[in-house]
């Protein structure tokens, strides 16, 4: 049986890693954690790009080789994906043996098919952007900032046969449904696809760049970033091996918007037609995050620590507002003040303190023994009605990729728990020694505790580490499956709790 394939964009050695990031990741972790718990097998992937220009530039600066300068920002990178929880399976690095054999196959696959040939070509260059410029790239008859400084040369190079294909690819995302997400971001990329494609430059001369994998047809050349970086979701599949059709296609390929047109929604479709291999099913592209609606960049100086808010706050309150504050696709603000009032109040007010404060309320009034439900009348009922309500929809949420929506769902219903013991009041049924008062204080933290151990388990995915955390206080095992545990029920009865804690606390 397939196994669900969702990768990342593969991060560039070139910098530490940043919130977009981090973003993209826990993202990603998301979507594989919810394929987990519905029973589904699942190869999550992320990785490394680490040949091109700008790499073999900041070694030079450095005085050190390439590889050592590469080896030093994976660790970067992988300690980031530690720190955040994610549960990747493979970490791929374009430098690996294994990646460069299939980037080497496919192409002289390429070469032999025609597609590929030899070319001289005379224009502008962005070592930025590490890219050929066409006229048509200039904004009011100027490069934009993106591209940095850009030069005119001449030069002979190999182009991939980009133009061959544009037909069958505007016919393909019309016909297919779903295949770039959010749906707008297909109309952009059908936008750019009005335009008559050029070839694709797909290499550089050794005596320019000398980073990179040679290519098999002439060794005086080495492979472009763009071709070389799109491979790994193949190479990672483990492309040419018995079990490739257990990963392949991928899924999902989770993306930043600025790599989407062209790189992944051009580039890559058209390379995987002329290699007779399998579209992905989805591109998931998601947007970039902002201060005072500026995108955060390290040469305006706007950026965030991902690390640093994780190392403050706990690797999951900084999951949470990630995937709470963001609706996927489009940009998102952020600031401290916003993800301080998130910490505050959702986690800490509303999730925190019910926690605490139920738990307590056990060890207080029934020695730390979880109470039975002795009464069902319209309070619980209606709870339990909440709950059938409010599953379907984060379940919903969750399925479309609409996790703000899913987390309000999720925390709304935390709040309803809040509510109810508000209404319930079991520190004043406490105080009576009547029998009727006596089950109704068993019954309500018995619903109390029902309703906690099912929010916790929608906010698994998103919260790994307090789902955990959780679980353990309540006598359970983390979930693993949702399998039978999202039934409302007396899961908790008759269990020995753990102590009070402090899932989230202040400064």
């Amino acid at each position: 049986m397939k196994n669900f394939y969702i990768t990342t964009a593969i991060d560039y050695a070139n910098g530490s890693p940043h919130l977009g990031h981090a973003y993209e990741k826990i993202l990603a972790d998301v979507i594989a954690r919810i394929k987990r718990l519905n029973g589904v097998a699942t190869r999550f992937v992320t990785g490394l790009d680490e040949h091109g220009q700008k790499v073999q530039q900041g070694a030079d600066a450095e005085g050190i080789e390439p590889q050592q300068r590469c080896d030093r920002i994976a660790e970067e990178f992988k300690e980031m994906l530690i720190q955040l929880d994610i549960s990747h399976d493979d970490y791929i690095r374009t430098t690996e043996d294994r990646h460069k054999k299939v980037v080497t196959e496919l192409l002289q696959k390429l070469f032999d098919a025609g597609d590929i040939y030899q070319a001289e070509y005379e224009g502008f260059y962005s070592t930025r952007a590490e890219q050929f410029l066409q006229e048509k790239d200039k904004v009011d008859g100027e490069w934009p900032e993106i591209f940095g400084e850009v030069t005119r040369i001449t030069e002979k190079n190999y182009f991939f046969k980009l133009s061959k294909y544009q037909d069958w690819l505007i016919e393909h995302i019309n016909q297919t449904d779903g295949f770039i997400h959010p749906e707008f971001r297909k109309s952009q990329v059908l936008e750019f696809l009005k335009e008559p494609l050029n070839d694709l430059c797909i290499s550089r001369p050794v005596e320019r760049l000398s980073w990179g994998i040679p290519l098999p047809f002439d060794p005086q050349y080495v492979t472009y970033v763009w071709f070389d970086a799109l491979v790994n979701y193949v190479s990672a599949a483990r492309y040419g091996e018995e079990d490739f059709s257990q990963y392949w296609p991928a899924d999902v390929h989770v993306i930043g918007k600025d790599i989407l047109a062209p790189p992944h929604a051009v580039y890559w479709p058209i390379m995987l037609q002329a290699c007779n291999l399998a579209l992905p099913k989805q591109i998931l592209a998601h947007g970039w995050w902002t201060t005072s609606g500026a995108k955060m960049s390290k040469s305006t100086g706007e950026t965030v620590s991902p690390l640093a808010l994780a190392d403050q706050y706990g690797a999951d309150a900084f999951r949470f507002f990630v995937m709470r504050e963001m609706t996927v696709g489009q940009d998102a603000e952020f600031s401290l003040e916003r993800f301080s009032s998130r910490y505050k109040g959702e986690l800490g007010n509303d999730l925190g303190n019910l926690v605490s404060r139920l738990v307590h309320m056990c060890h207080q009034y029934f020695d730390g023994i979880a109470p039975s439900q002795e009464l069902s009348e319209d309070l619980e009922k209606g709870l339990q009605s909440k709950w059938d309500e409010v599953s379907a929809k984060v379940l919903e949420w969750y399925d479309s990729f609409q996790f703000h929506l899913a987390l309000e769902e999720a925390i709304g219903f935390v709040r309803a728990i809040n509510k109810y013991a508000d209404e319930r009041a079991p520190w004043k049924l406490a105080k009576s020694d009547k029998d009727e008062d006596k089950k109704t204080l068993a019954t309500s933290l018995a619903t109390m505790l029902e309703g906690l151990r099912l929010a916790n388990e929608l906010l698994a995915p998103v919260m790994p580490g307090v789902h955990a955390k959780i679980a353990e206080c309540m006598g359970q095992e983390p979930a693993t499956t949702w399998a039978g545990r999202l039934e409302w029920g007396t899961r908790i009865e008759g269990i020995s709790l753990g102590q009070k804690m402090i899932l989230f606390p202040r400064d």
